[in-house]
């Protein structure tokens, strides 16, 4: 059945499972397939022009990400819906699980070894979290968002998994965990006296937080403070990203020919700071090419939220969009120097499979709402 966006338009869409991959939106999968191929020649190139050993298992990683996209496409809205608060209970337990058989790692304890790869559950929690909560607003009316009672839940879906997160450590996944809650609480259209109050009590606690700190996170915060205190030593990332940046002029010194990734000042280049490398070659043009083809993305979960007809869709668009903004803009103020690093990777860019996958079901499930945004689902079908 045809949706359009008459008033009076059809809604209710029924396709079977291989006719909805026909109905996505092309420009943000198109983007998305851009990002990946520009992050596999990247790879290539930190690799000394060698395809082992990141580009050609990123180049896998990608055909496999695009399959579980296409996958999460021919999932019906309702039954995503159904399954929001599944999938968030089971990434919650893999976040426990990590705690006592994770795999330890650049200092922290973040993974679970899955015999072929190495998953983060928190990254998951990402979409799963957006997942649970437009579930559970969806199921209620905007003027019983406003009542404090009905905000405990939400609050608590958010602070167990950030919590949980924290203590691997990851400060950095665990802020944004907290950020994507909040931002989905709010269009959810809770009173704005509750982000007030909750941003002056976090105020309030950045002593006590601060005193909690390992001494590394404390490191990073001085560091970004004023890179100059150690410039050998916890300073290093973020000045030789800022040389390979500033060094690499409008066009840039060319595929291959970047000083700084090939003599190997930059430290991290093949995941963190793999935009520097590439920013380095191909020059601020080619940096703004990525942001603009990242903005793409975002700027698709953000409209087709808007466009949405059922508060479920709306929610998890527009929230999804928002989860996909984070990792563009603290990776991005890493490797500029105008945010402490805190090991977020650029999605499709970095070597590494978990925030790849991720974002793949996130687009996914944003094509979904994009191909059911006409279509009405009554709150008690939750």
């Amino acid at each position: 059945m045809r949706a359009t966006h008459s008033l009076f338009a059809p809604r209710e869409l029924r396709l079977a499972w291989w006719q909805r991959p026909f109905r996505v939106s092309l420009l943000p999968l198109v983007a998305w397939l851009i990002l990946g191929g520009i992050g596999t020649a990247a790879l290539y190139s930190v690799s000394e022009a060698s395809w082992e050993p990141y580009a050609l298992r990123h180049l896998v990683r990608l055909g496999a990400a695009t399959a579980l996209l296409f996958a999460v496409v021919s999932v019906d809205l309702r039954r995503w819906l159904a399954l929001a608060y599944p999938a968030y209970a089971a990434v919650l337990l893999l976040l426990v699980a990590v705690e006592f058989i994770g795999v330890v790692g650049k200092g922290g304890q973040r993974w679970l070894d899955l015999g072929v790869m190495h998953i983060q559950p928190s990254e998951l929690m990402k979409v799963t979290l957006v997942l649970a909560l437009a579930r559970y607003f969806h199921a209620r009316h905007v003027w019983t968002t406003q009542q404090l009672l009905t905000l405990v839940p939400p609050a608590l879906m958010t602070l167990a998994p950030a919590a949980l997160v924290a203590s691997q450590p990851d400060l950095g996944t665990a802020a944004i965990l907290v950020m994507i809650g909040v931002v989905v609480i709010f269009l959810a259209g809770a009173r704005r006296l509750v982000f007030i109050v909750g941003f002056a009590a976090f105020l309030v606690a950045l002593p006590v937080i601060w005193t909690n700190l390992h001494d590394y996170q404390r490191e990073r915060v001085e560091t970004f403070l004023d890179p100059e205190r150690d410039p050998l030593g916890a300073g290093y990332q973020i000045i030789q990203s800022k040389i390979a940046l500033g060094s690499a002029g409008v066009w840039g010194k060319g595929w291959l020919k970047g000083t700084q990734s090939h003599l190997k000042f930059l430290p991290e280049m093949k995941t963190d700071f793999i935009l520097a490398a590439f920013a380095e070659e191909f020059g601020l043009m080619g940096a703004l090419v990525v942001l603009g083809l990242y903005g793409i993305i975002i700027g698709f979960g953000l409209t087709v939220g808007l466009a949405c007809r059922n508060h479920f869709g709306r929610l998890l668009a527009a929230g999804l969009g928002f989860a996909v903004f984070t990792y563009v803009f603290i990776n991005v103020g890493m490797v500029t120097g105008l945010l402490p690093v805190v090991g977020v990777p650029l999605p499709l860019l970095s070597y590494g499979g978990s925030a790849m996958f991720t974002l793949a079901i996130a687009l996914g499930l944003m094509l979904v709402v994009g191909i059911e945004r006409e279509r009405v689902i009554p709150r008690l079908a939750t």
